[in-house]
């Protein structure tokens, strides 16, 4: 076992014989197994295309329809990348620099839309306008619902920014305005880009908002290719052309988040207070961030409630919609659980310790962050089929799905917190007779807890509204609020899709609401 430098906060280590120590054993197996669960999938979808013929795999790759899905999606995640890079630095801004009635409520609202599947939105677009269809529309959808993952990094830049140059580029005869995009807004751009790759992967693997907006990208025509076509050999290509797609963004957003972090930390001892813009301005701003809250969250439920009313009431199965919320509460709580359980040996290990042998463990546990939904799913379909027929569409592979595709959440809240937690604490606590064990429940556990609970909200947050890996996988006759909804809307029924629609979304906002409270922010949020 090679021997490891134990990484405190910071990356400082601490002097003396404790800078030297090995890595536990069991917990290097641990980790090195919740990896290879993450790694499941996407090590089964190349065997799958492996075995194919070679030259049918080379003719789906060069394709016409390829290319075209590869130019649509390209498209999209340009248009909704910059929609969502000048929406999220200009909400940033305005939360952080401007003087707010009430600013507690403008960030809850910047955030809350974490909660809102963008197929909830998409279905709200065409309850008001079934012509909606296309580019335009979707661009729309996906820059409201992917807003926040630039907004919260962005702002969180912005409030620790050096004003310092700002006041001498002021005092040289710049005005605000233009002192803050020349001075202050560069220091910000590293974090909102990396946001703006988090939204970008976000895009690149959505299905349920391209679907219903009808708008060709490879989600939806890998959903299509399985569902239509006994060959899965298509299916399984254009996948997988889709995760190497993916893989690049991801690739680009944690280069993009290294060089935030790893930006020199600043010591203004003045920092520029909120600005006041006088009635008319405070009024703009209000407006403003009003309308995009309006339209992010209280328009779906408006538009819910005036199709109930519009059909003149509506015979609801409650039954069957009180069984729908249970099984999304059961399945996401049992993700969320799972994932946590999987992350917190990776996450001690990568908070803890460095090494060749840490790095590949973690990465790999990362790598669902580049994974679409309907990518895990279909792996995980060929998978249960050819392995272990048995568990087929049971809620365990299932369970399976989500913990694969949101296990980077868990992991990097539960890295983050265990770093919050000096490692001096932890040797004092050693020199006081306590074992190694006794020494994590009563010092890291009880300091970093808040933090891995709130990677768990987190996962359960986002499992709640997952929708392509859902319906491939769910279990036969069991149904979730995002698949009934999804049902409902796939028939033109708006009327019937309201209540799981509404049940989702309020379902959703209770653990989204605990992690603004929490001061949360995503992280490889999809």
């Amino acid at each position: 076992m090679a021997v490891t430098r134990p990484v405190p906060p910071g990356g400082r280590l601490p002097a003396g014989p404790a800078a030297r120590r090995r890595v536990p054993r069991l917990l290097l197996l641990a980790a090195t197994a919740a990896a290879a669960v993450a790694a499941l999938p996407l090590v089964w979808l190349f065997v799958r295309v492996a075995d194919a013929d070679p030259q049918r795999v080379l003719l789906l790759l060069a394709r016409e329809r390829t290319v075209t899905l590869v130019v649509n999606s390209a498209v999209l995640v340009a248009c909704v990348s910059v929609g969502c890079l000048v929406l999220g630095v200009l909400t940033a801004t305005l939360l952080v620099r401007i003087r707010l009635p009430r600013p507690g409520l403008w960030w809850v609202l910047a955030a809350l839309p974490l909660a809102v599947p963008s197929y909830l939105l998409a279905f709200s677009v065409l309850a008001v306008r079934p012509e909606a269809r296309g580019l335009g529309p979707l661009v729309v959808v996906l820059v409201l619902a992917c807003t926040p993952y630039v907004t919260l990094p962005a702002a969180a830049a912005l409030r620790i920014a050096d004003t310092g140059p700002e006041d001498a580029a002021r005092t040289l005869g710049r005005g605000p305005v233009a002192a803050y995009c020349r001075v202050t807004l560069p220091q910000v751009l590293p974090a909102a880009l990396a946001g703006t790759l988090l939204a970008a992967l976000y895009t690149l693997s959505d299905f349920g908002a391209p679907a219903l907006l009808r708008y060709e990208s490879f989600t939806w025509a890998v959903q299509a290719a399985y569902e239509g076509t006994v060959d899965r050999t298509g299916a399984a290509v254009t996948a997988l052309v889709l995760t190497v797609l993916t893989l690049f963004l991801v690739i680009a957003e944690r280069a993009a988040r290294r060089r935030f972090t790893r930006a020199p930390a600043t010591t203004a001892v003045h920092r520029i207070p909120p600005v006041r813009l006088g009635r008319a301005g405070t009024a703009s701003a209000v407006c403003g961030l009003g309308a995009v809250a309006a339209l992010t969250l209280a328009g779906p439920p408006a538009v819910l409630v005036g199709r109930i009313v519009a059909a003149g009431g509506i015979d609801v199965d409650w039954v069957r919609l009180a069984a729908a919320a249970r099984s999304t509460l059961l399945l996401a709580g049992a993700a969320a659980l799972l994932a946590v359980l999987l992350a917190l040996p990776v996450g001690v290990l990568a908070a803890r310790y460095r090494g060749r042998a840490v790095a590949a463990v973690e990465a790999t546990a990362y790598l669902g962050q580049g994974l679409p939904g309907v990518v895990v799913g279909l792996s995980l379909v060929f998978f249960s089929l050819a392995v272990l027929p048995g568990l087929y569409q049971t809620a365990p592979v299932l369970v399976l799905a989500y913990v694969v595709l949101f296990l980077p959440k868990a992991l990097g809240a539960t890295r983050s917190a265990v770093e919050r937690v000096p490692v001096e604490s932890e040797e004092v606590s050693r020199t006081l007779g306590r074992s190694a064990t006794a020494t994590w429940w009563t010092v890291t556990a009880a300091q970093a807890w808040p933090g891995v609970a709130a990677g768990g909200l987190l996962v359960m947050v986002t499992a709640m509204k997952e929708l392509p890996a859902t319906l491939m996988l769910r279990p036969t006759g069991t149904d979730t609020l995002a698949t009934q909804l999804w049902a409902q809307t796939s028939l033109g029924a708006h009327g019937a899709a309201a209540p799981p629609a509404l049940a989702l979304l309020l379902l959703a906002c209770v653990p989204a609401a605990l992690l603004v409270r929490a001061g949360a922010t995503p992280g490889g949020n999809r």
